[in-house]
């Protein structure tokens, strides 16, 4: 170090520090300036591209939750048509429960009105047999008795025994 210090030369260093001046002023003018315009090219891009996936993932979950909420809306939506069919179902029963019921009943009142329809047509013919039967045993009976009273009992008697009532 000693020789160095020694044999110093200021004209050598006037151009030494002129070269590095240059060298430094050219590099900043040719060098730095694209260098640092790429860094700062390439930062602003790093930003944009953060900047991007950050809007990308606020829309994701977004959509997520739109879809959820999709989602829910059409499941209360199927809850509710399932309901309007079951709710459907438990009145068409309940409808054609009425309706039998309703059949049933006017089929119960057809065949009370005809069984008695029947017994009144038996009891009227009954009543013409009885009355057929009352006036020929009448008019046996004035027949015999216009002729003989014993025979007319001895008629009467019979005709009771030979009368069967059902």
């Amino acid at each position: 170090m000693d020789k160095l210090i020694n044999q110093f030369e200021l004209g050598l260093f006037f151009w030494q520090v002129l070269i590095f001046v240059g060298l430094i002023i050219l590099l900043k003018k040719f060098a730095w300036k694209p260098i640092l315009d790429a860094v700062n090219d390439r930062e602003e891009g790093i930003k944009n591209a953060l900047l991007s996936a950050e809007n990308a993932r606020n829309e994701m979950q977004n959509l997520q939750a739109d879809n959820q909420r999709i989602l829910q809306e059409a499941r209360l939506e199927r809850d509710n048509m399932l309901k309007d069919a079951r709710e459907m179902k438990e009145k068409m029963v309940a409808d054609a429960k009425n309706e039998a019921q309703v059949q049933g009943q006017k089929m119960i009142e057809q065949a009370k009105a005809a069984i008695e329809s029947e017994k009144n047509a038996a009891m009227a013919e009954l009543k013409s047999q009885v009355s057929t039967l009352s006036l020929s045993i009448a008019e046996k009976l004035l027949k015999d008795e216009l002729s003989n009273k014993e025979a007319q009992t001895k008629l009467v008697e019979k005709m009771l025994g030979d009368v069967k009532l059902n």
